[in-house]
């Protein structure tokens, strides 16, 4: 049954997938507003969080729809909602948030590289974007090996595709400098490239998100190995696309891995390529029963791991 509706990808699906998001998210800041005093700030400020947060519903199903990262179905949005549902608690970073909206605007560039169209133009602003990330949080420098992985996989090493990422990248970084000049707060500017990491996952591994990643990381990992397996008689457009979606879930893992100040919010970033990964390892699947079993434990799991572990 819920596979049937998740293979149809009109509006109204659509729309039955945020209705549910909202719900949940209701629920939590309801469990939130009960165990803390209420204040009308309070208030204002989720609800801000959960327009950043719809935002990054919106533009992650954009990439899915334009570049073609899964067939055309629901499967992918679903799963990234479920996976969000399950964080719920944790997104009350507005820093985070934003730099996921970011994110998702640098992998637009960078998927779109796919297409032959004004490719210069696509690395300048995935370039724009990644500085602007890195002025907020300077370890997705690790980011740009996405670009050149990408350039190699898509389209012609060349120096205008080599230089073009790299002055896009400059850009917001040197009007960051300048108003720190101006206002004669250089020193902010060159705390960025301090590149202070801490390479420490006890918080992954010893909460009850050590549960989270490892169903997480299970589901992607057979998902990569059984899709690899049949794209390794395909050469297509889509098989570089797959590579470059397996190197962006590694780069995102060592992100994490490095990143200084971790407060599990931070895992967004992982779920863009897993819910993508997994979808794909889904659609191998030809019985609809089968389908039906994994998409319901994914469900339950979330509803569970969200309001009852």
């Amino acid at each position: 049954m819920l596979a049937n509706f998740l293979d149809k990808s009109k509006p109204i699906n659509f729309i039955g997938i945020l209705v549910f998001f909202l719900l949940c998210s209701l629920i939590t800041l309801i469990f939130v507003f009960f165990d803390t005093d209420f204040s009308a700030d309070k208030l204002l400020r989720n609800f801000f969080l959960l327009l950043l947060l719809l935002s990054i519903f919106f533009f992650y199903n954009f990439i899915l729809s334009k570049n073609r990262l899964t067939l055309d179905n629901l499967y992918a949005y679903f799963l990234f909602t479920l996976f969000v549902i399950c964080i719920l608690p944790e997104l009350s970073n507005y820093n985070t948030l934003i730099s996921v909206t970011i994110y998702l605007f640098f992998l637009r560039k960078l998927y779109s590289l796919r297409s032959s169209k004004k490719v210069i133009q696509k690395l300048f602003d995935g370039g724009f974007w990644l500085g602007i990330l890195f002025i907020l949080e300077p370890t997705s420098i690790l980011f740009f090996i996405l670009i050149f992985i990408g350039i190699s996989l898509h389209q012609k090493i060349t120096l205008h595709t080599l230089f073009s990422p790299i002055i896009g990248f400059i850009t917001p970084l040197f009007i960051y400098f300048s108003q720190s000049f101006w206002f004669n707060k250089t020193e902010i500017f060159t705390q960025l490239f301090d590149f202070n990491t801490n390479f420490n996952i006890e918080l992954y591994t010893k909460t009850k998100f050590s549960w989270f990643f490892v169903c997480i990381f299970l589901a992607t990992l057979f998902s990569m190995v059984f899709k690899s397996a049949k794209m390794l008689s395909v050469s297509n457009t889509f098989r570089k696309s797959w590579t470059l979606l397996i190197i962006n879930f590694l780069v995102v893992l060592l992100f994490l891995a490095l990143l200084p100040n971790k407060n599990n919010s931070e895992v967004l970033f992982l779920l863009v390529p897993a819910s993508v990964i997994i979808t794909n390892g889904i659609q191998l699947i030809k019985k609809n029963s089968v389908k039906n079993l994994i998409l319901y434990g994914f469900l339950l799991g979330s509803i569970y791991f969200c309001f009852f572990l």
